[in-house]
């Protein structure tokens, strides 16, 4: 599988994650998500600059 191809995917489901969380838990899903993969990283400064990147590209 390409990266772009697992991309995709994780995409979808990451979709589909948020909508059966439903209407006002997104953020609390989304929150424990980035927590757990948090976690699974083990490098905080790793997460904190992942945490920047994705808050300048909301634009």
């Amino acid at each position: 599988m390409s990266a772009e191809d697992m991309v995709e995917r994780l995409w979808e489901q990451l979709a589909e994650a948020i909508a059966a969380a439903g209407p006002g838990r997104e953020a609390l899903f989304l929150a424990k998500l980035a927590l757990l993969l948090a976690r699974e990283v083990g490098d905080a400064e790793r997460v904190a600059a992942a945490i920047g990147v994705a808050l300048r590209d909301l634009e």
